[in-house]
């Protein structure tokens, strides 16, 4: 296989962004503190779940109550979703969230839970490579999601260029002594076109992200269980679904045991977690709106 860090170097070696890491400053810094070892010892744990026997289970959460719910359920690491966050605050999906405000709100989670945290850094908010993993590992999280499209300028990155962006995000990393866990995310199959040149375009930048120094593959609503068995035949990096927590994982509403025996490496919830508790929610104010409407004590 080509190396890793030989194929895509370009934006890894920017003058210019190296520049622009050692002057950065964060409106978020000083929310707590993370020492390289720290950091390092909880990206390396985090990689470590990735590669046990039984999908790795990482509830998306937005803001510190949601986070501390998960942990106090057991679960081994969590990942902070932009689309929940961005809701939470009142900002449209798609990279509408303020930058150091979204810092803001990962800097409060981890510091409020003792297991690592992964962010959803969607396309990179913007950001050059090095500035990006200087502001997630500031705020203390340890692992990324990182997608393909870029929704402030409307459009998909080629398979080379999104290769190129996770190689620099992994060399930025390695170049502060922490393997930052790398989530590679593509929306191939949320494009227009043929079932059979999706699954070609994703099965392509899945490998090239393998190549890159992707830990997870992300390839986001795969239209059926025969495509993501394709998929896993086809790369040897665990893959990520995301699943709605009561009716199952996508596609085809697979339980967590369908997920194993597939091989499914990582499960996470999107937005579909908060989604489900707004249902609850609107269920149990529907209740006390109507008992309040009919006059009862």
């Amino acid at each position: 296989m080509t190396s890793r860090r030989g194929r895509f170097p370009s934006l890894a070696t920017s003058p210019s962004i190296h520049a622009h890491d050692r002057h950065l400053t964060s409106a978020y810094r000083g929310v707590m503190s993370h020492t390289t070892a720290e950091l390092s010892q909880k990206a390396q744990l985090l990689l470590d779940l990735h590669h046990r026997s039984t999908p790795l289970v990482l509830p998306t959460v937005w803001d510190v109550w949601s986070a501390r719910l998960a942990e106090d359920a057991g679960f081994d690491g969590l990942t902070v979703g932009s689309h929940p966050v961005a809701d939470s605050l009142g900002y449209p999906d798609g990279e509408n969230t303020p930058v150091d405000l979204y810092f803001q709100v990962v800097a409060r989670i981890t510091s409020a839970v003792s297991v690592p945290v992964s962010v959803d850094v969607e396309s990179g908010l913007g950001l050059q490579p090095a500035e990006l993993v200087q502001k997630v590992l500031e705020a203390g999280a340890v692992g990324v999601n990182i997608e393909d499209t870029v929704h402030t300028e409307d459009r998909y990155r080629s398979p080379e260029e999104h290769a190129a962006y996770i190689a620099a995000v992994r060399a930025s990393a390695e170049a502060q002594d922490v393997h930052l866990v790398i989530n590679g995310r593509t929306d191939a199959f949320t494009k227009d076109g043929e079932d059979e040149a999706k699954l070609d375009d994703a099965l392509t930048r899945l490998r090239l992200l393998e190549e890159a120094g992707a830990d997870s593959l992300y390839p986001v609503l795969i239209p059926s269980t025969e495509t993501l068995q394709r998929i896993l035949d086809e790369v040897s990096t665990p893959v990520n679904v995301t699943a709605h927590p009561r009716t199952g994982a996508i596609p085809g509403s697979m339980s967590f045991a369908d997920a194993a025996r597939t091989g499914v490496g990582r499960i996470s919830f999107g937005p579909l977690l908060q989604a489900a508790l707004a249902d609850t929610t609107r269920e149990l104010l529907g209740d006390w709106k109507d008992i309040s409407d009919g006059g009862a004590a």
